[in-house]
């Protein structure tokens, strides 16, 4: 018998296995006629399952099987391992296990299982930021999942700076500075989950604010075809990524997932027969056969500087995190015309509104015109959950709305809310885009300097599907609502 079924083990059972200090060579995972089937890693295992079977008078039977299904098991059982933290507890100094909270979250002093519990809890409920935020007479912790913040609980305000505090201590910061901003990194393993988390205090005056963002580097990195773009977008990014040298930039607000797109364009082309170099603040994906630099300005590496020591380092392409400046993007226009290809992001509304931006920084028209082969805006929409979705009418003020813009949408799928979705009636995100492609007549607006709207009137006779569009036909397609779509392109 190797199946998993938590509800049937006594609750004995969890009371003594959550006082085994390692838990990662055994679980019990059945029970039945008093029997209690457990899963072992090694001879160890054996012995503590013999153990347990023992002092409950109950007969273990073991299954061999790997770390890794033990470890899986060990997430999946925690929700019924879990155990409530006590709010009045006061500050504590346990030492913080940076191999695998799963470990000490259930035996831990009060402070650090709450801390350690709601970390798992964000990362098993795929919740991309945690806030850990003072108000009058409590503290409140919000995830953030799929885009939209929901409170995930409400606590004493006593141990409010006690958690900011035990925050710090992970995060490496000073836990004495309770004036100024901090910033700092926590690595942690959730089970089999490698977890990177980003951390960032900020003194209010209801108290410090922590904000953690989440990033579950052992994800497998998605493709092209698996972010949203529709087969004809990806044979257009891949015509550019062919390119031998050139600029493909990916523009879009905080969090609409354009490292995410480059990642997944940089593993269509990262082969061991080409030097693949990034500079990223911060590294969000490890991936094998790059080189990959973080950005550093204590010691004055930035993302100007770090471009100018790649090209003495013979790279074939190059991701610059973000052009923020006209330094980094004159020298990433410099590598481009030298024979390089280029991959960055810039911070603005779509494709057009970019080339814009880029000549209102300083970079010369001609230069842009020379260099840039593709624009690509993004956003993020919520997608309906599977296990919901039903086909409505569309609202009459959303059909005069998408009317302006010459579309009909009678009716759409909407997800009416269920378990699996947490009755929102959405699961999961994916993106809506329009690729621009920089044609010749584009390229004599650019170095005319046209305004953004113009440009954008010449991609779409030139064959650019707008965001609104793409957005609607996704709509069409079933995978989100009108309403998502006229939300983040903001008509």
């Amino acid at each position: 018998m190797s199946k998993i079924d938590f509800t049937t083990i006594p609750e004995q059972v969890g009371i003594i296995y959550k006082k085994f200090w390692d838990k990662k060579d055994f679980i019990p995972v059945y029970a039945e006629n008093n029997h209690l089937y457990f899963w072992v890693l090694n001879e160890e295992g054996i012995k503590k399952a013999d153990y347990l079977g023992f002092v409950l008078k109950m007969t273990p039977v073991v299954i061999k099987k790997t770390k890794e299904d033990i470890l899986k098991a060990l997430e999946e059982a925690y929700s019924w391992l879990e155990e409530e933290t006590t709010e009045e507890a006061g500050p504590e100094e346990a030492e913080f296990d940076e191999n695998d909270i799963l470990e000490g979250s259930y035996t831990d002093a009060p402070i650090v299982r709450l801390v350690n519990q709601t970390i798992v809890k964000a990362v098993r409920s795929n919740a991309s930021d945690i806030h850990f935020e003072g108000e009058k007479d409590h503290l409140c912790i919000r995830f953030r999942i799929d885009g939209v913040l929901s409170e995930y609980r409400r606590l004493s305000k006593k141990i409010h700076e006690a958690v900011i505090s035990r925050i710090k201590v992970m995060a490496g910061l000073d836990v004495a500075e309770t004036r100024r901003p901090q910033d700092g990194a926590i690595r942690v393993n959730v089970g089999t989950r490698a977890i990177d988390i980003r951390v960032s205090i900020m003194p209010s005056i209801t108290g410090e604010k922590a904000v953690l963002r989440i990033l579950d580097t052992s994800k497998e990195l998605l493709r092209l075809h698996d972010i949203g773009l529709s087969p004809e977008q990806v044979a257009l990014f891949k015509q550019k990524l062919a390119s031998p040298n050139g600029i493909i930039l990916v523009t879009g607000p905080t969090g609409s997932g354009k490292t995410t797109t480059l990642y997944a364009a940089l593993k269509e082309i990262a082969t061991r027969e080409k030097n693949v170099m990034t500079i990223e603040d911060p590294i969000e994906y490890r991936m094998d056969g790059i080189t990959q630099v973080q950005v550093n300005p204590k010691i004055g590496l930035s993302f100007d500087s770090a471009l100018k020591y790649f090209l003495r380092q013979d790279p074939d392409v190059i991701l610059v995190g973000e052009i923020r400046d006209v330094e980094t993007a004159k020298t990433a226009i410099s590598a481009s015309l030298t024979g390089h290809l280029v991959l960055s992001t810039v911070h603005t509304n779509d494709a057009a509104t970019t080339l814009a931006r880029l000549i209102d920084m300083g970079v010369e028209p001609f230069l842009l015109a020379s260099s840039i082969l593709l624009v690509m805006g993004q956003r993020l929409v919520k997608r309906i959950c599977p296990h919901c979705g039903q086909e409505v009418e569309t609202a009459p003020e959303i059909q005069e709305m998408l009317a302006h813009y010459g579309i009909k949408l009678p009716a759409h799928k909407k997800g009416m809310g269920c378990n699996h979705c947490r009755h929102t009636g959405f699961l999961g995100r994916i993106g809506i885009f329009e690729l621009m492609e920089i044609t010749e007549p584009l390229k004599r607006l650019i170095i005319k300097k046209a305004d953004a709207r113009e440009i954008k009137a010449a991609a779409i006779k030139e064959g650019m599907c707008s965001m609104l569009q793409d957005g609607i036909n996704k709509v069409k397609q079933g995978i989100t609502t009108p309403e998502e779509v006229l939300l983040v392109t903001k008509l």
